[in-house]
């Protein structure tokens, strides 16, 4: 793709639940005085576009899953030192001794002094993908980066965003690009609930007024919210016994839980979860039990989950789940009148976040959108992002797609073009030029 190329954009992808124009284009317009179909100003720094693709099909072939992120750090640590940057500026937190997962180390986090007397900005992007990425092998084949295999997925998602950021990083140190200060962060456990964020050392970041995540989509798509996510653990104890010679006698932990989530379902407190103007979403995603067809199920375990953008509704899910199960209990007896029981043990995984219309974050990324010849389009998502604990814990963040579709499949690809104006992005955050 030609340097001064411009192109449009899908701005949403499968996990978006609100998409729309950014009310005031022309306000950040006039910051650059550039109209969105102009060609790009020739003096903005421009990637190595060929070095980009190197990166990302490299970074794609090195199996790094939640907790396992050490081979890909190692990567970025070693491409930015032989750029010149010292090993003073490298720091690992221990957010993986905080994590409820364990894993091989925390977050990366580099820090640069800045040229420009301008306030610091964070770029970002998680270092970790799904256990159906690990051993993929990326080939090129025209505009688009696809699996070799058809059994795994590629992991564009988010090695794209990893590629991005460092490719930024690697062209101020080599070209001594004129900088504000600057922070790359690469958290670790995003997959798995975001645990990297969530334990991070904030004090290492280095307090910026600016903060970019690089995750999936499209990259004029700016990500202002996100849901909240709540995971819960029930625990159903029933009565073991002989299936065949004295069930009633028994108090099946499945029958418990059969019961449960249909009358949820009946009621409408399971999937897609409407009422009146309340939206949210439940899911039973885990069930496990039982050993013999002969034998009453005396145990099951059910791991769930409970989402939305609004606390207080996602809390009344929860409580509907609850209840149902503490119902189901009732209503499954022996013969003997014994009963079963029930257990529930939660926790929040992230909150739910909203940006204001005028945030600095977003406002830096729509003028870097604007100046590829990008049209910014602002979701809202049903997905859980690192930006939610940025948010959470006081740098609210704005999240960019890198041109990874279908991500968390084996039909997973990377958009080459859109790749590349992720890369342009990046840059030009970095450097402050948007």
């Amino acid at each position: 793709m030609s340097a001064r190329r411009t192109r449009k954009s899908d701005a949403c992808n499968d996990d978006t639940i609100d998409a729309f124009p950014v009310a005031d284009v022309a306000s950040v317009r006039r910051r650059r005085k550039l109209d969105a179909c102009d060609e790009t100003v020739d003096d903005w720094p421009e990637p190595d576009l060929d070095e980009a693709v190197d990166l990302v099909m490299q970074l794609m072939a090195i199996p790094g899953g939640s907790g396992r992120e050490g081979a890909v750090a190692e990567f970025v640590v070693s491409k930015l030192q032989k750029a010149g940057l010292k090993p003073a500026a490298i720091r690992h937190d221990t957010a993986h001794k905080r994590s409820i997962l364990g894993g091989e180390l925390g977050n990366l986090i580099v820090r640069l002094p800045g040229t420009l007397r301008r306030p610091r900005r964070l770029l970002m992007a998680h270092l970790d993908t799904v256990p159906i990425c690990l051993n993929a092998r990326p080939v090129l084949r025209g505009d688009f980066i696809h699996a070799a295999d058809d059994h795994t997925g590629l992991g564009a998602d988010n090695r794209a965003g990893v590629a991005a950021v460092l490719l930024a990083g690697l062209e101020i140190l080599r070209r001594k690009l004129p900088h504000p200060p600057l922070t790359l962060f690469f958290p670790v456990q995003e997959e798995v609930g975001l645990h990297g964020v969530r334990n991070a050392s904030f004090g290492l970041l280095g307090k910026p007024k600016i903060a970019v995540n690089f995750d999936g989509g499209s990259p004029f798509k700016a990500t202002i919210g996100a849901t909240g996510g709540y995971r819960l653990t029930i625990e159903i104890a029933g009565r073991a016994s002989h299936a065949g010679n004295h069930p009633e006698l028994g108090v099946s932990a499945i029958a418990i839980a059969a019961v449960a989530i249909a009358d949820l379902h009946r009621g409408g407190w399971h999937g897609l979860i409407e009422k009146g103007r309340r939206r949210g979403t439940s899911n039973f995603g885990v069930i496990e039990g039982g050993q013999a067809t002969n034998v009453v199920t005396d145990r099951v375990l059910i791991r769930a989950e409970a989402r939305s953008h609004d606390p207080q509704f996602r809390q009344r899910i929860v409580q509907e789940i609850e209840q149902a199960f503490e119902a189901a209990v009732d209503e499954v007896v022996a013969a003997d009148g014994r009963r079963g029981s029930v257990h529930f043990d939660g926790r929040l995984d992230y909150e739910s976040f909203r940006l204001a219309d005028n945030d600095k974050s977003l406002r830096e990324a729509e003028g870097a959108i604007l100046s590829v010849g990008g049209q910014p389009v602002r979701t809202v998502t049903n997905g859980g992002l690192d930006a939610n604990w940025m948010t959470a814990r006081g740098i609210p963040t704005v999240t960019l797609g890198c041109g990874q579709l279908n991500q968390h499949t084996v039909d997973e690809q990377l958009s080459v073009p859109d790749y590349y104006q992720a890369c342009r992005i990046a840059l030009r955050l970095a450097t402050g030029e948007a």
